[in-house]
């Protein structure tokens, strides 16, 4: 069965956005990025063991397969930017309840029931589901129990307010399956859910 992998920025104080325009992210999407060579490496090697990507319907209408299918163009030859054409490549899934139908290539949106629906993908073939956010999209996956992996890239930064993913999860205990830290002072943990 495939897993469900959950991926967030975060500051040190647990919020995956900020209430006030500040920069708090070491890499905000941009052609800035201060993740070292490092951490480039690593994180595109969480996209070789994707086949799906799992997205909110506010995430894909804000411009995400777009973004990343324009980075996969501008940076054809550029290591850093395979996991951009990796996003290109996959199979991507939509879940909304307002879209009918898809206006993205190799996208599919599926509405009604989320445990369903992802359970659905979960039994699919090929490789992990991943999903970026946005964060009330990752606290109802959260809350509904269906995340498999938690990969938290913890930006050397503390908000003192935002957003939260896991608000409306309640007490939950996790196993770590990982952490590294990283020259540019992120450090990535994965946990599961204990079991």
């Amino acid at each position: 069965m495939r897993k469900l992998i959950l991926q967030m920025q975060m500051s040190v104080d647990g919020f995956v956005g900020s209430d006030e325009d500040r920069r708090w992210q070491l890499w905000e999407w941009g052609d800035d990025s201060a993740w070292d060579e490092e951490l480039k490496q690593d994180f595109n090697v969480v996209f070789t063991t994707v086949g799906t990507i799992l997205l909110s319907r506010k995430m894909v209408e804000e411009g995400y397969l777009t973004h990343w299918g324009n980075a996969a163009k501008k940076y054809p030859k550029d290591r850093f930017y395979a996991f951009a054409q990796r996003i290109v490549e996959a199979e991507k899934v939509v879940a909304s309840d307002k879209l009918a139908a898809s206006r993205w290539e190799r996208t599919q949106v599926v509405s009604g029931d989320l445990p369903r629906e992802v359970d659905a993908l979960k039994q699919g073939e090929g490789g992990d589901i991943a999903v970026f956010g946005g964060a009330g999209f990752a606290s109802a996956l959260i809350a509904a129990g269906l995340v498999d992996e938690f990969q938290l890239f913890i930006n050397p930064a503390v908000l003192g307010k935002g957003r939260r993913i896991f608000d409306k999860s309640g007490f939950a205990r996790l196993t770590l399956l990982g952490s590294k830290s990283y020259a540019c002072g992120m450090v990535v943990s994965r946990y599961a859910p204990a079991q």
